[in-house]
């Protein structure tokens, strides 16, 4: 306890402990870099999830050896991340194994109904990305492609380079 009273004992261990962790978070950050919480990958994706639940367990902590180990936690997942991205850019295998492959949804005004099964997207979610991306018409989508975040790209114009559908897998049947 940090005062007697157990109201204000609460209200300033969860502010205290809170400021302290964000600060740790800052601190990792920095060393670590901007890629911290880019959401380039899934696996970014469950590091930020991972790093605001301990944020929140580390506000509520109510012993410092819980509230530390939930810190050192902290810089565990940091260094996970970054080996992980490191071994990435190492190894094609490592990557394969680690990364998933985006998914080509629709080619060239085609939607290819395969692809929207077997990733679980409902055509539905696929005409209001087309929408939010203020593609007018199907002819003028040359690609949308389900990232490996689980964001959804819509490519739409005249052409589309190939290079930028390289390393997307397109199905079978689609």
């Amino acid at each position: 306890m940090f005062v007697s009273d157990a109201m204000l004992d609460a209200l300033l261990r969860g502010s205290i402990l809170t400021v302290i962790a964000m600060l740790w978070v800052i601190v990792l950050v920095r060393i670590n870099g901007l890629r911290s919480f880019s959401k380039m990958t899934n696996f970014d994706f469950v590091m930020t999830v991972a790093i605001g639940s301990s944020l929140a367990g580390a506000s509520q902590s109510s012993t410092w050896p819980a509230f530390v180990q939930i810190l050192m936690a902290m810089a565990a997942l940091f260094i996970v991340q970054y080996t992980a991205a490191r071994l990435r850019r190492a190894s094609d295998s490592i990557d394969t194994l680690i990364q998933n492959k985006p998914v080509l949804l629709m080619h060239n005004g085609i939607i290819l109904y395969d692809a929207l099964k077997s990733t679980r997207v409902a055509k539905d979610d696929l005409i209001a990305k087309l929408r939010e991306a203020n593609a007018l018409d199907f002819s003028q989508v040359r690609a949308v492609v389900l990232e490996t975040t689980g964001d959804i790209s819509v490519l739409h114009g005249d052409k589309c380079a190939e290079e930028l559908l390289e390393g997307t897998r397109k199905l079978q049947g689609s």
